[in-house]
């Protein structure tokens, strides 16, 4: 029942992160890191469900935009912490505003209280755990 609404989300996406010159998995990855302490790559990956090498590619491509930096763990310096930058930062807010403001869009066809019913089960399913799913 979702996977149409879900894809059409997605595919809604998609050029708002183009215009922002990052990808779906470069827009994770900025999420998963903002606000956050540094990350190695293994927890990250983890952290977003990608396998740890998959998301070598992506990590590249943000390091070389200016938008993350990767630093030799002083603890392991075979592992590598993660942190997003100050641009980073801005193209991670700048995307997010077009992003939740094209569902602000589609979300006020709903009546204000299904609107809310339907942001809280939401969040309440997003917060299961994948073994529970």
């Amino acid at each position: 029942m979702l996977q149409p609404f879900v894809r059409a989300l997605i595919a809604a996406e998609l050029p708002v992160l183009a215009r922002h010159g990052i990808s779906m998995w470069g827009y994770v990855v900025l999420n998963a890191l903002d606000g956050g302490p540094a990350r190695t790559q293994a927890a990250l990956a983890q952290t977003i469900g990608a396998d740890k090498t998959r998301i070598i590619a992506t990590l590249d491509e943000l390091q070389q935009a200016g938008l993350i930096t990767r630093e030799p763990d002083p603890a392991d310096r075979r592992a590598r912490l993660l942190s997003i930058t100050q641009a980073g930062q801005q193209t991670r807010l700048a995307a997010q505003a077009e992003i939740q403001a094209n569902e602000n869009r589609i979300l006020a066809r709903l009546p204000a209280g299904d609107r809310q019913a339907f942001l809280r089960a939401a969040q309440t399913l997003s917060a299961l755990p994948l073994d529970e799913i």
